[in-house]
């Protein structure tokens, strides 16, 4: 058995009260999590404890900058093993999350959560940000965008922006000391429709792990030339 106390301890620090059937599906998130990284690479963070830090209190951070809504819709660009869209997903099962990721078995993998954790009104989907962000089914239709994907803020705001309503909300998790990042991101956010709010800097209790929340909110319509295809965003971004 796990000691599901460290979690709810940790969960306290950012007022958050789960139920015990909440608290069940982060436990069997983890174990799923934990087998199937055994046959292919999900995470390199794999301790019980450590897990519990660095990607659910993580993932969960974002209450210190964000209010949760009722029946809001959220993308999570990069998702990877599901962080953060899966535990936000069971904190706040009312909101509507849609999960990309660019490889079809990280995908497979989070289908298989989302079945065994009975979650609905979510859906995990297998492509690349630039093609999804100018599909008129995805463009500018979520009311927040996160990611903790690796990527400079500037290459991951024209991914992100362009799926974001006017008026709702693109939240990055950066690591580190990102003030130079932020600084010469400017430029980019603007062009994109967005405009830089605030970036909260703490590190997540008990660890040595330093993250800012960036909240950029989407004030304008983003260009239609945005997101450039075929990797531009990345080689070549906007400064």
């Amino acid at each position: 058995m796990y000691d599901i106390s460290v979690f709810t301890d940790l969960l306290n620090t950012l007022d958050l009260t789960l139920s015990d059937t909440q608290i069940q599906q982060f436990m069997t998130y983890y174990e799923i999590l934990i087998e199937r990284n055994k046959v292919m690479n999900l995470t390199a963070i794999t301790e019980y404890e450590e897990v519990i830090h660095k990607h659910f209190i993580d993932s969960l951070s974002i209450t210190k900058v964000y209010e949760s809504k009722e029946n809001i819709k959220v993308i999570d660009l990069g998702t990877g093993a599901g962080f953060p869209g899966i535990p936000l997903k069971i904190a706040f099962p009312n909101w509507n999350i849609t999960l990309l990721d660019s490889l079809n078995k990280r995908v497979n993998f989070l289908n298989d959560v989302i079945n065994q954790l009975k979650l609905t009104n979510i859906t995990a989907i297998h492509g690349r940000a630039e093609d999804y962000g100018k599909d008129s089914h995805y463009r500018e239709n979520y009311d927040l965008c996160v990611s903790r994907a690796v990527a400079k803020l500037s290459t991951l705001s024209e991914y992100c922006l362009p799926y974001v309503k006017v008026n709702g909300y693109f939240i990055p998790y950066k690591a580190g000391n990102i003030d130079s990042e932020v600084k010469e991101s400017k430029k980019a956010i603007h062009i994109l429709g967005g405009t830089l709010e605030k970036v909260e800097q703490f590190q997540l209790p008990n660890t040595d792990m330093e993250r800012s929340l960036i909240v950029i909110k989407k004030t304008n319509h983003t260009p239609n030339q945005y997101p450039r295809s075929s990797g531009k965003p990345s080689r070549e971004p906007i400064c």
